[in-house]
């Protein structure tokens, strides 16, 4: 059984989960063994669940895109361990703004924040928690005339983008 760092018990807000992250990717020898890359797409492993938290691996490479989603009731954070990835917010009626978060770092996002997520540079690798553990997400699409449209998707579906 897999022993966490300083393991929760209840639900914890962004900030809480940031600093757990934070320290769960200092322990390698908790998730090195889910990293692969040679998969031919993005590679994601769930590496712990329960009642209050929801930890899962994902290995990145510069093709690899989750398109826009949110995380529907739970808060998130991830850690970056190796490589970088991005991460875009929309703007209406303006270009997304992105962000490269390199190795090393931490970010922490709440229910109601919506981006999308890809690697930066191949071979990255990043520890994503939820809590409360996620049960569904919102996948989105924008059109070329900027109409939003959101729809529900299972935690355990792969994410990517949609068309409309």
């Amino acid at each position: 059984m897999t022993v966490l760092p300083a393991p929760p018990g209840r639900v914890l807000d962004t900030q809480e989960l940031k600093r757990w992250v934070s320290d769960f990717a200092a322990r390698p020898e908790m998730w090195e063994h889910l990293v692969r890359h040679d998969t031919g797409g993005r590679h994601y492993a769930s590496v712990y669940r329960d009642s209050d938290i929801d930890v899962w691996v994902l290995c990145w490479n510069v093709a690899d895109d989750t398109g826009w989603h949110d995380h529907d009731t739970s808060s998130g954070a991830v850690a970056v361990t190796r490589g970088a990835v991005t991460e875009a917010t929309p703007r209406m009626g303006g270009e997304p703004v992105t962000r490269v978060v390199g190795a090393g770092r931490t970010f922490a996002f709440g229910p109601d924040h919506i981006h999308r997520m890809g690697g930066a540079v191949d071979g990255s690798v990043s520890i994503h928690a939820y809590s409360p553990p996620l049960w569904r997400m919102g996948q989105y699409s924008i059109s070329r005339s900027g109409v939003l449209r959101r729809r529900a998707v299972s935690y355990a579906d792969e994410l990517r983008p949609i068309d409309e």
